[in-house]
């Protein structure tokens, strides 16, 4: 395997969901994390800023075209469905997320 690509982004959730966020997340579902492997997903993590609510995510990815198809499965877009509810998201359910750009990074 190539040198895997560091991606972090950012998303906003709902105020007053933060325990509702975590529960869902602490029983994802083996099919989601099978397709997040299968996409080349790796060390993801998401943290959570108390005072913004904003959600901070970290994912390792092995091929970025790899990865933007897990956007296409089944498990995703009902994940996505299932999740709108506390969360800011697109009109297609997908979150709404911004990008950040890495400028430092200590190996």
């Amino acid at each position: 395997m190539s040198e895997l690509i560091r991606k972090a982004f950012v998303m906003q959730l709902n105020q007053g969901c933060k325990a509702e966020y975590q529960k869902r997340h602490n029983e994802i579902w083996p099919e989601l994390v099978k397709e997040l492997k299968a996409h080349g997903g790796h060390n993801y993590s998401i943290f959570f800023h108390q005072a913004t609510h904003q959600l901070f995510g970290y994912v390792e990815i092995e091929d970025e075209a790899l990865w933007q198809q897990v956007a296409e499965t089944p498990a995703c877009q009902e994940w996505w469905a299932f999740m709108q509810d506390i969360m800011a998201t697109n009109a297609d359910n997908s979150p709404q997320s911004l990008e950040l750009e890495s400028v430092f990074y200590l190996a």
